[in-house]
């Protein structure tokens, strides 16, 4: 057993919140009971990890995505109300931490999905370095797209450059990250991976030679909850379990 604050302090010690600007706020979002036996972990605080964390008699929940960002709508109505009347009437404590917890260099989602598709990233780039970049060795970017698919189970889209080369740099960021594509290029990337795909990209692929690949924002941000939970449950000698809510996304 621990207290919801000592908790807290192992999971800011950890994640050092203060050093990023975020969309929302990190670390304790809902407050529950002050003693913690048992968290679950999971990538989203929805409904239905709210709930299995009931059935699971949790005392906190550890999530990726919380249920606060910047410029929402502030009204506790519908989903938003359903999430928390639960929270509430159970007395589980929600933590969250979004930008902390894909930056951190060996916990977090980056870092522990470069662990999943054997890569030991040894370069940070981007906005507030939460890019991170390794060396590979794939014939091609089809290649590098097989090998993402069978890892992670899921079909991935594949932006293919017109000009082929072999996969000698690759650069990722987990979630919405298409927006990092440019500054990958810059790193010197070969290819460049993360959740999701928007309109420009597949042009800049096909124009720099540099490939692009979206293997899905919950499919590659479901390492980082996980990994961090349970370093900080087995410190504190407190229970963890992780629980995958599936997500086409």
């Amino acid at each position: 057993m621990t207290t919801r604050q000592e908790l807290l302090s192992h999971f800011d010690a950890l994640l050092q919140p203060e050093r990023f600007k975020d969309y929302g706020p990190n670390g304790l979002q809902v407050e529950g009971r002050p003693e913690i036996h048992r968290i679950v972990s999971g990538v989203t605080a929805s409904r239905a990890l709210i709930d299995a964390a009931i059935r699971q008699e949790a005392d906190a929940i550890f999530v990726h995505h919380g249920l606060f960002w910047r410029g929402m709508d502030g009204r506790v109505t519908g989903w938003m109300k359903q999430r928390l009347q639960r929270l509430l009437a159970h007395d589980i404590n929600l933590f969250a931490y979004h930008l902390p917890l894909d930056a951190h260099p060996e916990l977090g989602n980056n870092a522990q999905l470069g662990r999943v598709l054997g890569w030991q990233a040894d370069q940070r780039f981007g906005d507030q370095e939460l890019g991170f970049a390794a060396h590979a060795d794939f014939a091609g970017a089809a290649d590098l797209a097989a090998h993402v698919q069978a890892v992670l189970g899921r079909s991935v889209t594949l932006a293919d450059p017109e000009d082929a080369r072999p996969i000698r740099r690759v650069a990722w960021c987990t979630g919405g990250a298409q927006g990092f594509f440019e500054a990958a290029i810059a790193a010197g990337a070969d290819a460049f991976l993360t959740g999701e795909i928007s309109e420009p990209q597949a042009h800049l692929a096909r124009e720099t030679g540099v490939a692009f690949i979206a293997a899905g924002h919950h499919a590659t941000e479901r390492y980082g909850a996980p990994a961090v939970a349970a370093h900080v449950a087995a410190q504190l000698g407190l229970s963890h379990e992780f629980i995958e809510i599936d997500n086409p996304a």
